[in-house]
């Protein structure tokens, strides 16, 4: 694994991420290397006597592939695996693969597939480099590998247009369905927050639902959505996990994932679940931030969940259970619980009776259909 560093506050300098990344897509780290440049090699993105370090230290390991922290140029990709003589991939490619091996609904496997797609379809060169152009006769230019990129090219375009159409269907069926909810008068929450902050644990705590949840990166992928009944308010709210955040989440990823991600541009309220055991959690705030910046939902009101307190050590442990956190310069009320052990699931449930209660008038109860046996009624059917 290789990072380089070029001053950027985000820099992984122990590759930890981009490890527990390679863990999530089935692979072995056996070594990690990290520099320092400016800015990246045009050719090599970190030079050809790294590149040579990168080459000695994989063959000392026996290591199979090499892997960048950072998004490679098509160029960089093809001169840097000529040069060490292995394949070589980048943080991009890693991300779509994990994505490819977890998406199980239909709308998720589509979503996969188009930003992978999109990603090959600047990559065609690297696929036929074997193929050397050729010149032919007067006015003649090119040759097999020139014909096969064109036809591979127009293949994919073909191949990313039918998985857009589809996609819109995806998107009309869920608007339908959301209109349903909305005429239904119900609360909308979604849950967001960096991966692997324990935001399917604590679906599966509140609905008791059995989302998959795991200590992996990008665990869920696909979106659930469950009714919450909060006593409290009288009244029940629609609740869905969405897909986590990640630094560098490449952009076709989240141009691809637009139909999963609008359950959070539409909801009432986000509920953005922190890890609060990992020290390293404004970064990871501040990341969850831009992307809902970059979907339309960053004006959304929020409610934050510091999760993992059973994780904290005692010195980190709060003074009270809920209180106030100051988030891109605005006050945002604050919950401190233990969606694994269900420390403060309760404080949790209160505030959001609180924020309910305060949006939307008490529930009335539906008049009664005479015709339906199956209630219980307190005197005899009119």
């Amino acid at each position: 694994m290789v990072g380089v560093d070029f001053g950027l506050p985000h820099f992984d300098g122990e590759l930890q991420e981009l490890g527990l990344l390679a863990e999530s897509g089935g692979l072995k780290p056996v070594a990690r290397l990290t520099c320092k440049r400016k800015a990246p090699d045009p050719a090599l993105f970190v030079g050809s006597g790294k590149a040579d370090e990168i080459k000695e230290l994989a063959l000392m390991h026996g290591a199979v592939e090499v892997l960048f922290d950072q998004a490679l140029s098509p160029a960089q990709q093809r001169n840097l695996e000529r040069h060490i003589g292995l394949p070589v991939n980048d943080r991009t490619l890693l991300i779509l693969e994990i994505f490819g091996q977890r998406a199980r609904s239909h709308e998720g496997k589509l979503q996969v597939e188009l930003a992978r797609q999109q990603y090959l379809s600047t990559r065609l060169v690297r696929r036929w480099s074997h193929l050397e152009r050729q010149s032919g006769g007067i006015g003649m230019r090119g040759g097999p590998g020139e014909t096969q990129i064109e036809l591979d090219r127009r293949m994919i375009n073909d191949s990313i247009k039918r998985i857009k159409e589809r996609l819109v269907k995806v998107k009309k069926q869920r608007n339908t369905q959301r209109r349903q909810r909305e005429r239904r008068d119900t609360f909308n929450i979604s849950l967001v927050g960096y991966t692997n902050a324990g935001k399917s644990t604590l679906f599966n705590a509140l609905v008791k639902a059995r989302a998959y949840a795991a200590d992996q990166l990008f665990a869920t992928l696909d979106t659930t959505t469950r009714q919450l009944y909060l006593g409290e308010a009288g009244r029940s709210v629609s609740l869905s996990d969405t897909v986590g955040f990640i630094r560098d989440l490449p952009h076709g990823l989240v141009e691809a994932f637009q139909a999963t991600l609008q359950e959070a541009t539409e909801a009432d309220l986000l509920l953005h679940v922190v890890d609060a055991a990992n020290p390293d959690f404004p970064e990871q705030m501040a990341e969850v931030q831009k992307v809902l910046a970059e979907i339309g939902a960053d004006n959304v009101q929020q409610l934050l969940v510091f999760n993992k307190l059973d994780a904290l050590t005692p010195e980190r442990y709060p003074l009270q259970m809920q209180d106030q956190y100051e988030l891109d310069g605005v006050s945002v009320p604050r919950v401190f619980l233990s969606a694994r052990s269900g420390q403060g699931l309760d404080v949790l449930r209160s505030a959001l009776s609180e924020i309910v209660k305060a949006a939307m008038p008490a529930s009335v109860p539906e008049p009664a259909d005479p015709r339906d046996l199956s209630r219980e009624y307190p005197g005899d059917l009119p």
